[in-house]
């Protein structure tokens, strides 16, 4: 069974379309990149997978089952900017978890936040950006979820920030589960994807295995984004 399907799946926000007849399919064990500008109805896709956001018409599946109560049980989501309260702290955050999802790893998690010397009552607001990026991904990597939806992970942080967030993900996230990357930062995130989905103006254009680009195309997914989105 897919992990996620989409048919003819539509989303508008009054008379602007954000998803026009999407169709797509995500098989467990990958990890996908799924690729666009800003504006492109990446974050709109991810958003309706994990239930925040309700089709205009389609249909949306995860795990065979449409965004829901039963759903969201399966789904890992870190979203595009921080959610968690500054005021908690790393402890706080580690118990809230623990207490709110029956999956979390508080052992793993425990192990990734013992590496980045975070100790325990140190509050959310006093790490820098960086470092906040990190704790929210090592508290949604440390679930044993059946699908990872990153949107942006590595945006607005630096490049040593980005390899550590990139090496965490490959390290942590549930092998018969996929991982969902949202980014417009190829480059960063070539070499840990399976495969790739193109998206611009909310349609899905182009889906393949990042092996067939470079085989068939002879470029990377890199080339062949900036040849696609040339303006």
């Amino acid at each position: 069974m897919s992990i996620l399907e989409c048919r003819g799946l539509v989303k508008r926000f009054g008379a602007t379309p954000a998803l026009s007849g999407v169709d797509l399919t995500i098989q467990p064990g990958r990890i996908v990149g799924l690729l666009g500008p800003n504006g492109s109805g990446k974050s709109t896709l991810i958003k309706l997978a994990n239930g925040l956001l309700v089709p205009t018409a389609g249909e949306i599946l995860v795990d065979g089952k449409a965004p829901g109560r039963e759903s969201h049980a399966a789904v890992s989501y870190l979203p595009e900017r921080n959610s968690l309260p500054l005021w908690m702290t790393v402890q706080q955050l580690q118990d809230f978890y623990t207490d709110f999802f029956p999956d979390f790893r508080a052992d793993r998690c425990r192990d990734m936040l013992a590496r980045l010397e975070l100790q325990p009552d140190m509050k959310l607001k006093h790490l820098s950006k960086g470092n906040r990026e990190k704790v929210q991904l090592i508290l949604a990597m440390s679930r044993d979820a059946k699908l990872y939806l990153l949107d942006e992970p590595i945006g607005g942080v630096d490049p040593a920030a980005r390899d550590y967030i990139l090496d965490t993900i490959i390290r942590n996230y549930n092998p018969e589960a996929s991982v969902i990357i949202s980014t417009h930062l190829i480059a960063d995130v070539e070499n840990v994807l399976d495969e790739v989905v193109f998206i611009d103006r909310g349609q899905i254009f182009f889906q393949s295995s990042v092996d067939q680009i470079r085989e068939e195309k002879g470029k990377s997914v890199d080339a062949l984004f900036r040849e696609v989105y040339r303006c």
